[in-house]
């Protein structure tokens, strides 16, 4: 059985978003395993979650909702993100760059999904 949110392209990003933070926060120091660790885990994984649970609304009014909370979740990822980089975590041009990219892109993505249901559901 194959569900509606793994059709989603927003969903795709978010997983590849979610593979590349996992490994981003795998070279993190010990100090932060219980803190900037599980901190943005926890928030990439949501932004998936939100996108899957907000398929099966009944609405695109509800669904809006849940995209919100992806979208809130990105905006926390990123802000972990932004402390990596300033702990001296993030080292290299390239992983910063790719890992502000997909953020990029995704905000978007889902800043248009919310707008198009939005307009759907008056």
């Amino acid at each position: 059985m194959r569900y509606k949110f793994e059709d989603l392209e927003v969903w795709q990003l978010s997983l590849e978003l979610n593979d590349m933070v996992y490994e981003a926060s795998t070279g993190l120091p010990d100090i932060e395993k219980f803190n900037l660790v599980t901190q943005i885990n926890r928030a990439v994984t949501s932004i998936s979650l939100n996108i899957a649970e907000g398929s099966t609304s009944q609405s695109d009014k509800e669904q809006t909702r849940f995209i919100g909370y992806a979208i809130r979740s990105l905006i926390e990822v990123i802000g972990c993100i932004r402390l990596m980089e300033r702990r001296g975590y993030i080292i290299g041009n390239e992983l910063k760059h790719k890992l502000e990219s997909k953020c990029n892109i995704l905000f978007g993505k889902l800043q248009a999904f919310k707008r198009s249901l939005m307009k759907n559901g008056n």
